[in-house]
């Protein structure tokens, strides 16, 4: 059964960072396509940033700079790294995986929610 695990996330004030950790257990691993992606309630969701299985990186326009995603394969977890965070970054951030980009991810973490105060 795959799984994936999240933690990170919380409160912060503008300007500060954050840092989100997804670790994928079953039959998915960190070589697979994976995404953060991120929902304020009662919107849609927005693509934080795509790693797809050649390790290829898409951030989305709102974030680039800002955040970067990585893995720590001993460790078996991928990261985002959250700088200069911004109050419109306030969502319920989603660690996604898939084993190709021609279809939508099928797993999907808990979430965990990211408050940024001015």
């Amino acid at each position: 059964q795959v799984r994936l695990a999240q933690s990170g996330g919380g409160s912060v004030q503008a300007g500060g960072s954050l840092k989100l950790s997804c670790e994928p257990s079953g039959y998915i691993y960190l070589d697979n396509c994976m995404a953060w992606v991120r929902q304020v309630q009662g919107k849609g969701r927005e693509v934080v940033v795509i790693r797809d299985n050649e390790g290829r990186l898409t951030y989305g326009d709102s974030v680039k700079g800002r955040f970067t995603i990585s893995k720590d394969v001993a460790k078996n977890t991928l990261y985002l790294q959250m700088n200069n965070l911004k109050p419109e970054d306030t969502a319920m951030y989603y660690c996604a995986a898939e084993h190709t980009l021609t279809i939508p991810p099928r797993y999907w973490g808990q979430g965990t929610q990211v408050t940024v105060s001015s």
